[in-house]
């Protein structure tokens, strides 16, 4: 079929849903989204029972837009907007795009902008003519959101031009005959790092992940010699489940040697990807490595990305439709759901995953309308992989908080600036809220910061508890003013020297480099202080070192080197991590709903994954797999 006739048929279909009465001036398509623009946007605002049947007859998500005819002076509007929109919802920016016919308000309460049941909102549609699109501005200003945003505004010509093209290409009819699925494992399968996988159907390829192994220089990245992947320019889509560089670490290099397709991910993942792929640019060039990519490949990745909401479904192929939903593992992280075909088959690739409800987000979620094929991770999936529980780790790392300061000391934590460090801050502010530890400073040192802004950005994204605590209660634990941000090395001198009592949370968390070396050089010999190890320390890291009694140590900090005699406490707390251990991952198959009939183990080292393999297929009777990198599984 052309694709002058697919419009026509989605012109067909539009006119037997909207009534003759409302005028109809275009229709487009953008990525996977169908756009109609029209003259009579009030009366779809005053309708959202048509736009739901546009929904369905269209079988797409439906974006209704106001004809470019039809748009007033953009500063009349703001002003009206303003009168509309009630001063607690705090208007941050308002920002207008001709080209769409949309009026961007960033607000930090955007509940306050959309109004009960949407009445706000509504009420903007119909006044102004304009399309207003709501998005939430971080009460604690981050750079990396800024930076994308404004760099999206002002790419806004070449993204709709984009998006156009992933439209028609979507809307490609699909190929007669027979089908059949299959997955290429292309990289962290019985291993952990340069997560990377193929899924491919005689229609379609979409590519899921695309990560780099930081610890193995020989073999940073994954198969890209594989045939299956080639050429770069007829891969459908990328797919990221979160945004840790071994899973999206090595995804500008795609870019770099051709790729123009979407990647889909949430809108936390993009951020957080683009801070940390700058920071893996930087660290490369710190270390006198030159990176595998520049940052005008991480603007075209950017450009290039289509972020989707939890619980959105979306068409990603002509054959494929993608479901996110919540991993539990860091902001944004999801269980990646595709339906293929109609009907036909259904996977689901777990990422990274948490099974327990954190003092950050919800479990992963564990219901599906239908799965076939499960791909599930498996870092802690050994026989002795067991971890305490969030509640016994908050306990204990209240127990060394308080014991450290009573003796006058200074608590020192090694953390990675994603994940641990969010959940170790909501940790500490409820014990000194709650009066269960003395209050003292607690100074966020490197990345930290700015990947807690990011968290400010989306709170939607964290758990119910924490979520009902800042939009109904109107408590951000991380705004807190515990939490003090280190923003020069002046200030991290002064720190360093303070006779007085704090807890300092520094990157890097293992310890092999970053600002925690320039605090473990002061404080070392402090037997009153304590070194506090969150995460997993690998072999040959510094952290490893002290974790095993190491009591000299030699630290290289900017070219010079320093002899130091260790003898702060050493304590490690299990439990912050971000992975569900052996019983966490029997009990998330035990609790699927439905089973699936296979399930691929991958992300383990591996001896865990033949374990867990073993162990899910004795437990569940269901056909299992621990694949080699560069295998091929046909799922049908």
């Amino acid at each position: 079929m052309s694709i002058d006739r697919i419009f026509d048929n989605a012109r067909e279909q539009v006119a037997k849903i909207v009534p003759d009465d409302v005028e109809i001036t275009d229709i487009e398509f953008e990525g996977p989204v169908v756009v109609i623009y029209t003259k009579d946007i009030e009366k779809f605002a005053s309708n959202n029972d048509m736009i739901r049947k546009l929904a369905q007859g269209l079988r797409r998500r439906v974006a209704i837009r106001p004809d470019p005819s039809m748009l007033a002076n953009p500063d009349e509007v703001e002003t009206r907007i303003r009168e509309i929109i009630p001063d607690e919802a705090e208007i941050v920016d308002i920002y207008f795009e001709e080209e769409t016919g949309e009026v961007t308000i960033e607000a930090i309460a955007p509940g306050l902008v959309i109004g009960k049941h949407g009445s706000i909102l509504n009420e903007i549609k119909k006044e102004v003519g304009w399309a207003p699109k709501v998005v939430r501005a971080p009460p604690i200003y981050s750079k990396t959101v800024a930076a994308t945003r404004g760099y999206l505004r002002e790419k806004r010509e070449e993204r709709k031009d984009f998006l156009k093209k992933v439209g028609r290409k979507l809307a490609r009819e699909p190929l007669e005959g027979e089908n059949w699925i299959r997955i290429t494992m292309l990289g962290g399968f019985r291993q952990v790092g340069r997560s990377c996988a193929l899924l491919q159907t005689r229609e379609s390829k979409i590519l899921i992940d695309c990560g780099v192994d930081v610890s193995n220089p020989n073999a940073p990245g994954p198969y890209f010699s594989a045939p299956e992947i080639h050429p770069l320019d007829q891969l459908d889509a990328v797919v990221l489940t979160h945004a840790h560089l071994d899973h999206c670490g090595l995804l500008p290099v795609l870019f770099k040697y051709g790729y123009k397709g979407p990647v889909y991910c949430t809108p936390p993942t993009r951020d957080l990807m683009l801070m940390l792929q700058m920071d893996y640019i930087r660290i490369s060039f710190g270390e006198g490595r030159k990176a595998p990519y520049g940052s005008e490949h991480i603007r075209e990745e950017i450009l290039h990305s289509i972020p989707l909401k939890f619980g959105e479904t979306t068409d990603i192929a002509p054959d494929i439709r993608l479901t996110f939903q919540n991993a539990g593992h860091i902001l944004g992280s999801a269980v990646c759901h595709f339906h293929i075909g109609d009907g036909l088959y259904n996977v689901a690739f777990t990422g990274d995953m948490k099974f327990e409800r954190t003092s950050l987000f919800n479990a992963t979620m564990n219901r599906f309308p239908r799965l076939e094929t499960l791909v599930i991770e498996s870092t802690y999936g050994g026989y002795n992989d067991s971890q305490p529980s969030r509640n016994d780790a908050a306990k204990q790392m209240r127990s060394i908080v308080e014991r450290t300061l009573n003796k006058g000391g200074k608590v020192l934590i090694p953390v990675f600036a994603v994940g641990r460090s969010q959940e170790v801050m909501l940790v500490l502010e409820e014990m000194m809220r709650t009066k269960k530890t003395p209050t003292v400073p607690i100074y966020l040192d490197g990345m930290i910061w700015e990947a807690t802004a990011i968290h400010t950005a989306y709170p939607e994204y964290l758990n119910s508890q924490l979520r009902t605590q800042i939009f109904q209660n109107g408590q951000n634990p991380f705004l807190s003013e515990i939490f003090q941000r280190v923003d020069s090395s002046e200030m991290r001198e002064r720190i360093c020297h303070d006779p007085d009592s704090c807890i300092v949370l520094a990157t890097a968390g293992m310890m092999n480099g970053g600002p925690v070396l320039e605090y473990l050089r002061n404080w070392a010999d402090d037997p009153k202080s304590t070194l506090v190890f969150v995460g997993y320390q690998a072999e040959g890291s510094m952290g490893r070192r002290i974790q095993r009694g190491w009591k000299d140590l030699t630290l290289a900090d900017r070219g010079q080197q320093y002899n130091i005699s260790f003898k702060m406490d050493n304590e490690t707390v299990d439990g912050f991590s971000g992975h569900s251990d052996r019983r966490q991952l029997i009990n998330y198959i035990s609790s699927l709903d439905p089973k699936p009939e296979r399930i691929i183990i991958g992300h383990g080292e591996e001896r865990k994954c033949m374990e867990l393999a073993s162990t899910l297929y004795k437990k569940f009777n269901i056909e299992t797999r621990a694949p080699m990198n560069l295998e091929t599984i046909r799922l049908k």
